[in-house]
């Protein structure tokens, strides 16, 4: 291999390992046969992720404290049943005078007014139950953004590694041409050792890219659930992020999940001090019962049956201040879920602004990456011309080439913080859902298991048959 040709392999377009697809410097494009896009990598996570998976049971979990609030509006009933055996003390003495008796009961209990802990119980339950939608909301973006910073970190790492093999070759075709010189007397052995110094050094970062790679496909494996196969580097991010930053933060106080979340556990908060508040109200209730008692020995002939309505009125008029303090509490939480919705505000614009700065860096890195990576092509290659007329020494070559590989490694490097800080403003903006991407998949709806639990009276089996 000639130095120019070395030269060309190092600053053509870098190629995916497993010779499936050829990224390009210029904008990380390749073109392989039946590649796996980003798009379905996100969809494999947002259906198979099992951090995702975990906050859907979460979600279910939580929709039963509807019904369980709703239990106050319904009445209790429990049946009761006893036999027993009476020995008493005849004439003679024994206990030969042997009594058996049985019985069974049915009782009913409704409470009429509960100091309206029940309408507020359920307020409460419903409020949890959408902040928690918009909690599972906000895990699905951690999981899109983690997945696609997963596949995106494979891309770089892949990349990087095809640099620093293009990087060995030359070097070796260095080493080569070094000791050639030096065997027909134009070179000296310094020359023969510096290219050898330089060939493993790029051996050594090659090792090291390639544990990097090892590590990013391990990452992609745990998120997305399948092996970093025939990747494509396409992200298409671009037409989903924000156009402005005024419109970023505009869209993050309308759409971002943290925020829904912290209103809706505000509107918990406010239900639960009216909650108890109620039980310093009375509390009125009905119940009624029908009993039958038997006497066995008499074949069911003196059975006595009674029937009960009664009504109750419980006035509470003081509780050892237990209820007084929780009423204070509930207070005192509640303000703290009105101050944590304003950190929430401020953290969630923070994230915006942060977010947006980022991609405009990187946007500002990518051309004066590509700059420096062109400019020191063209360094590189007067320095080997020079080279070959004595002008130049093979150390001024390998410092060349070393900074070009850098340049190129900078290159790569703001070309992924790019896509993966697109990724992270429109996460910050609250549109990274696979609703809003796009996606094709069965969009997950936790309104069903709602709906399904809802309205139970009773039943131990799981809307999916648990």
């Amino acid at each position: 291999m000639s130095r120019r040709s070395a030269f060309r392999a190092a600053t053509v377009g870098l190629a995916l390992m497993g010779g499936v697809a050829a990224v390009s410097l210029t904008g990380l494009t390749v073109s392989p046969a039946r590649a796996e896009t980003i798009w379905q990598s996100l969809a494999l996570a947002y259906t198979n992720n099992p951090s995702l998976n975990a906050a859907r049971a979460a979600m279910r979990a939580t929709d039963e404290g509807v019904p369980q609030a709703l239990s106050g509006w319904r009445p209790t009933v429990s049946a009761a049943a006893s036999l027993s055996r009476t020995w008493n003390d005849a004439a003679t003495g024994n206990l030969s005078d042997v009594q058996n008796n049985a019985s069974i009961s049915l009782s009913i209990s409704q409470t009429v007014f509960a100091g309206f802990r029940t309408v507020n119980s359920v307020r409460q339950a419903e409020a949890i139950v959408r902040a928690q939608r918009e909690s599972l909301i906000a895990t699905e973006q951690d999981t899109l953004l983690s997945a696609a910073s997963a596949y995106v970190s494979v891309i770089q790492d892949t990349a990087l590694v095809s640099l620093q093999r293009s990087d060995l070759a030359f070097l070796q075709e260095q080493v080569r041409a070094a000791r050639d010189r030096f065997d027909v007397g134009e070179g000296t052995r310094t020359d023969v050792s510096q290219a050898e110094a330089r060939a493993a050094e790029a051996q050594a970062s090659l090792n090291s890219a390639m544990a990097n790679l090892n590590s990013s496909r391990a990452v992609f494996r745990q998120v997305i659930g399948i092996e970093a196969r025939n990747l494509s580097a396409d992200a298409g991010i671009n037409r989903f992020v924000p156009k402005s930053l005024d419109d970023a933060l505009q869209t993050s106080e309308t759409n971002q999940p943290l925020i829904k979340q912290a209103q809706h556990q505000v509107d918990a908060a406010v239900f639960n001090v009216k909650a108890i508040e109620g039980q310093l109200l009375p509390t009125v209730s009905v119940s009624g019962s029908v009993s039958r008692s038997l006497d066995t020995d008499t074949f069911f002939a003196d059975n006595q049956d009674s029937a009960t309505v009664s009504g109750s009125v419980n006035i509470p008029i003081y509780q050892a201040g237990s209820v007084s303090s929780s009423v204070r509490q509930a207070k005192e939480s509640l303000g703290q879920t009105r101050l944590q919705l304003d950190v929430t505000r401020d953290q969630i614009r923070a994230n915006v602004i942060s977010a947006w700065g980022n991609y405009q860096a990187a946007e500002a890195s990518i051309v004066a990456a590509r700059a420096a990576v062109e400019a020191q092509q063209l360094a590189l290659e007067g320095v080997i011309e020079e080279q070959r007329v004595g002008q130049r020494t093979t150390l001024d070559v390998l410092d060349a080439q070393r900074e070009l590989v850098t340049q190129q490694s900078n290159l790569v490097t703001a070309q992924s913080n790019r896509i993966i800080s697109g990724y992270q403003l429109v996460s910050s903006v609250g549109n990274l859902s696979a609703s809003k991407l796009g996606l094709h998949v069965q969009i997950y709806d936790p309104t069903q298991h709602y709906k399904a639990v809802r309205g139970k009276w009773f039943g131990l089996r799981t809307p999916d048959g648990r």
